[in-house]
């Protein structure tokens, strides 16, 4: 746990936003290069990536305060806390994909094409991302008593995020982090021969909503309120988040379907 990587005199850098800064540069350079390669208009593209970013960060934000809304309302100090944090990421993938359906064809720059591109480099960039959070302390599993425990002392970062301290949990963080690298190489190999357009971009759609469904079984910083349903143990309970999974899943296969027809006709 290291969430100051940089402390000199009145500059601080954080792990947390350090990482996410490398994700999306990464990000962005991996949209840049394949697009050059597939004889896209690159400097276009770096500017769709740059709106999609803001629009996509303050979806993830204002998600984040809809979902807590009766609990800002009663802490409205607590709104400071949405400017420091990434927000729900579900809820920015969302903004940014009707942001970027609107973007890219105003521009008339080929919308699925571009997406099968963006849907890995999503992947490449939220690795870090939760590379991220594991070093701030955010988003942390429940308690675990597997070899690879993950405990945390860090005073600091416990005034910031509510991990517990001094109790082996599950690094979550990882779990995520490491399947969404494994999305990404799957997702680079599908883009390299892929049969139609929109094929990797459903692809990631599907394979995100299943990883996250996974891990969320395993996270210890969801507030009862967040469940649809708890029962007597993680396994036994849906969250909210795991239903916009199910949703999630649902329209991955309903879009590589559609694309699937499209090209066939």
């Amino acid at each position: 746990m290291f969430p100051i990587l940089i402390r000199i005199g009145p500059l601080t850098i954080h792990s947390y936003g350090f990482m996410m800064a490398l994700g999306v540069g990464l990000g962005v350079w991996f949209i840049y290069v394949q697009g050059k390669k597939q004889n896209l208009d690159a400097v276009k593209l770096l500017d769709a990536a740059f709106y999609i970013l803001i629009v996509s960060l303050l979806g993830a934000k204002l998600t984040l305060f809809i979902g807590n809304f009766t609990y800002y309302t009663k802490n409205p100090r607590e709104l400071f806390w949405i400017a420091r944090t990434g927000g729900v990421f579900q809820g920015g993938l969302v903004f940014g994909f009707l942001f970027a359906l609107w973007y890219l064809r105003r521009h008339r720059i080929p919308t699925w094409k571009v997406a099968d591109i963006a849907g890995a480099s999503l992947a490449l960039g939220h690795g870090f991302g939760r590379i991220g959070c594991f070093l701030a302390g955010c988003c942390y599993g429940r308690e675990c008593a597997l070899p690879w425990r993950a405990t945390f002392h860090n005073v600091y970062a416990n005034n910031l995020t509510g991990i517990p301290l001094n109790t082996p949990l599950h690094p979550v963080q990882l779990y995520e982090s490491v399947l969404n690298f494994l999305n990404f190489f799957v997702l680079f190999l599908v883009l390299r021969k892929k049969r139609f357009d929109g094929q990797v971009f459903s692809l990631y759609v599907v394979n995100y909503s299943v990883i996250r469904f996974f891990t969320e079984f395993f996270r210890g910083d969801h507030a009862d309120k967040t469940y649809l349903f708890k029962g007597p143990s993680a396994f036994l309970s849906l969250s909210l988040p795991q239903l916009f999974c199910i949703l999630g899943l649902a329209a991955g296969l309903l879009l590589m379907r559609i694309f699937r027809k499209r090209q066939r006709a």
